[in-house]
């Protein structure tokens, strides 16, 4: 009996990654390409049908008992040897073991749609309702694919392998070359009535309505992953996973910055000079501010704590109010008297211009407000 332990270089109780690299390490020595000569060929072969009987579970068991599958067969190498089984050896495949028919149900593909919300809901969170129209499972089959009252049947052509075999001449001898069954296309069996709904697959494409719990402090670009709310998979398979991609409306007042609100409030001149008490519409409700005497224009009040949710961890954000002093374009003669004794008394009858620093004046506070983001 041939001695394939000892062709390979391998103790009896060698594992199969042991066997493989064993293997892999000779051949890339003994291969005709790079070692020519019958002896070189001779040897490439001896050591090859070591692997394939080694490398078989089902050959191995048997040639440790003592029967040797290529008995008597020295002169014929490659009866029964896979091509398959030199790539797994090279390319780090699994070996025969894992050759076979393939499972009809399979995992679903996952799904991805976007969802528009309203400002108010990204700040405080609530629920949306979403209209998915994605692959369910076929309610007529159950996801087996075939008809009511009928089955599936083994394939003939494969015998239930889920593969066909052929054997090719080559250097290397009769070499045999696997390919899934074109009948059955892999699957070791043919569905003999299929489900007049989902011709076969499983599934249908249909549309439901899903409630979608948003937190909050959620933003444009937002992932929100629902696990099983995909498609299902064909054969009746579990479902991938639903991503939904938040997308904020704009807001006519307010803009976001992080987890900040900001708006601006219209002020009149005399209001800014003065001082007063204004109430400012917010998402928490109407709001009074203090407007405080000689407030300037692009001037901020912030709010502590009524801004945007905090996404991961508590609390919330600011809202921070500019004010925009609106200086009257349009006086009467009443009005334009008043302001120019105002102008006299304040010794600002005949102003004059003074020029200020960039980081002091409108320029610079409206850098300051609105380059951090």
């Amino acid at each position: 009996m041939n001695d394939y332990y000892g062709d390979l270089g391998v103790p009896r109780q060698a594992t199969q990654q042991e066997i493989k690299s064993a293997y892999r390490k000779m051949a890339r020595k003994l291969h005709p390409d790079v070692n020519p000569g019958p002896e070189a060929e001779a040897e490439f072969k001896k050591v090859s049908q070591a692997y394939d009987v080694l490398s078989d579970a089902t050959k191995r068991a048997a040639y440790d008992r003592g029967q040797d599958p290529y008995a008597g067969a020295s002169q014929n190498f490659g009866q029964g040897f896979s091509f398959t089984d030199i790539m797994d050896a090279f390319f780090g495949g699994s070996g025969a073991g894992s050759r076979g028919p393939r499972s009809r149900t399979q995992r679903g593909q996952d799904a991805l749609v976007r969802l528009d919300i309203d400002l108010k809901t990204a700040v405080f969170g609530g629920q949306e309702t979403l209209v998915i129209d994605t692959a369910t499972r076929c309610s007529t089959c159950t996801g087996s694919g075939s008809q009511p009252g009928t089955g599936t049947r083994t394939c003939s052509t494969c015998a239930g392998r889920g593969e066909i075999q052929s054997v090719q001449r080559s250097f290397l001898g009769q070499v045999m070359t696997t390919r899934p069954c074109p009948e059955c296309r892999g699957y070791g069996e043919l569905i003999e009535q299929p489900c007049v709904d989902c011709a076969g697959e499983g599934r249908v494409r249909s549309r439901r309505d899903l409630t979608l719990k948003v937190p909050g402090g959620v933003d444009s670009g937002t992932r929100i992953q629902l696990g099983g709310e995909g498609e299902v998979g064909s054969g009746g398979g579990p479902a991938g996973d639903l991503y939904v991609e938040i997308a904020v409306r704009p807001h006519e007042t307010y803009r976001r910055r992080g987890d900040d609100l900001h708006c601006s409030v219209q002020v009149p001149m005399t209001a800014a000079a003065l001082g007063a008490s204004l109430t400012v519409e917010t998402f928490d409700g109407p709001t009074e501010v203090d407007l405080k005497s000689g407030t300037q224009p692009q001037d901020t009040l912030t709010l502590p704590g009524q801004g945007v949710t905090h996404l991961r961890g508590t609390g919330r954000g600011d809202l921070v109010v500019h004010f925009d002093v609106r200086v009257p374009t349009k006086l009467d003669d009443r009005q334009r008297e008043l302001l120019g004794q105002l102008a006299e008394a304040r010794e600002e009858s005949r102003p004059e211009g003074r020029m200020t620093p960039a980081s002091n004046g409108l320029f610079g506070k409206l850098k300051e407000a609105f380059s951090a983001r």
